[in-house]
């Protein structure tokens, strides 16, 4: 892919980072205390910065280069192409989302980004997709040779690792890995593969790659090709966060802020309008549709409960969705929605409000 041949991508190294950077090979050697040691680093990354790069990750850098070939493929299309696959055509939100969908307010407010998704593969006979719940199903696929086993690779690589994580985070919140597993037997796990497009507008607060925002799921784990993500720090100041060579950037997301009770942090980031093509790859690792996210039992107190109230991780990742997507949202209006279908106004996350410093 181009940007990973940039001179100043490839000038940059783990000593350039302005977040913690994590070593993740104890977690596959077998060795309880090489695991217990990254789940430390990890744990201390998660309750401070809430980001942080990881190396050491096992997915092959041959894969990384075929997904990237692979997305750079599908968005280099004409958009007669990609649209026999627009998002929009499912009930499910999967294919291609093109750049005015992102976000209710375009044209007031652009994100500069187009997008083609995918989540775990659940089968036509699903239930929860004959009941018409969002963001489950089965994928769509666009009608390129090998296509879909690059991509479908990459997923089952990323979604591995995420696996691992989740398996030291629990070890270091001092609980079993089956209490948060069992929450995963069908996700909504996921994969965006982006473009961010050239264009010659000036970087507002209005014109971005992406709008500032949290991410709902459990965590994310991001490849990046080139510079743009910025992220909140613990002044309110937005820091960069570049790519480097070799790593991943991951984030906490809101149902690890919530099961710990507020320990770990979902942090605010964006990526602002460069004007220059950008690709990433976000996998935002999250939960089954049904699954109610609250405090874990070991974090459950008055103080906890307030401030994260139960709620249904499928219900609050469609209240964000149905904000992200503008078809979503005019779907909704339409009255297309399942007529059981209960999705908050507000989030259920009693936060204080914070402006960023510039």
């Amino acid at each position: 892919m181009a940007e990973a041949g940039d001179t100043e991508l490839k000038a940059l190294t783990v000593d350039d980072a302005t977040l913690p950077v994590i070593d993740l090979s104890g977690l596959f050697t077998g060795d309880e205390a090489d695991k217990a040691l990254v789940a430390a680093k990890l744990g201390e990354a998660a309750r401070t910065s809430g980001f942080f790069y990881i190396t050491g990750h096992g997915v092959p850098q041959e894969l990384i280069d075929a997904a990237f070939a692979a997305s750079k493929e599908f968005h280099e299309k004409p958009r007669s192409f990609k649209m026999k696959t627009w998002s929009g055509f499912t009930t499910n939100h999967r294919g291609y989302v093109p750049y005015e969908e992102n976000g209710t307010e375009f044209p007031k407010v652009i994100n500069f980004n187009e997008a083609w998704d995918m989540s775990y593969e659940a089968p036509a006979d699903h239930p929860d997709y004959l009941a018409g719940w969002r963001m489950t199903g089965p994928n769509v696929w666009p009608e390129i040779p090998g296509w879909r086993e690059t991509i479908s690779g990459y997923y089952d690589a990323i979604f591995n690792l995420g696996l691992r994580m989740l398996d030291a985070l629990a070890l270091e919140l001092g609980v079993p890995t089956e209490e948060l597993t069992r929450h995963i037997t069908c996700p909504t796990s996921q994969l965006r593969l982006l473009r961010y497009i050239e264009n010659d507008m000036p970087q507002t607060k209005d014109v971005t790659g992406i709008s500032a925002h949290s991410d709902f799921e459990c965590f994310t784990i991001l490849l990046q090709g080139a510079p743009g993500l910025q992220v909140m720090n613990a002044e309110d100041v937005w820091i960069e966060a570049p790519p480097i060579p070799g790593t991943f950037i991951v984030n906490i997301g809101d149902i690890f802020e919530t099961w710990s009770g507020g320990q770990f942090k979902s942090t605010q980031h964006r990526v602002i309008n460069t004007g220059k093509e950008r690709y990433s790859m976000p996998l935002f690792f999250g939960l089954d549709y049904h699954a109610i996210i609250e405090p874990l039992e070991k974090f459950r107190t008055p103080e906890t409960e307030a401030k994260y109230p139960p709620i249904k991780a499928g219900d609050h990742l469609m209240r964000m969705t149905i904000q992200t997507f503008r078809y979503m949202a005019e779907a909704r209006a339409a009255g297309v929605f399942t007529p059981d279908y209960e999705v908050p106004e507000e989030s259920p996350f009693k936060r204080e409000a914070k402006e960023p410093a510039e």
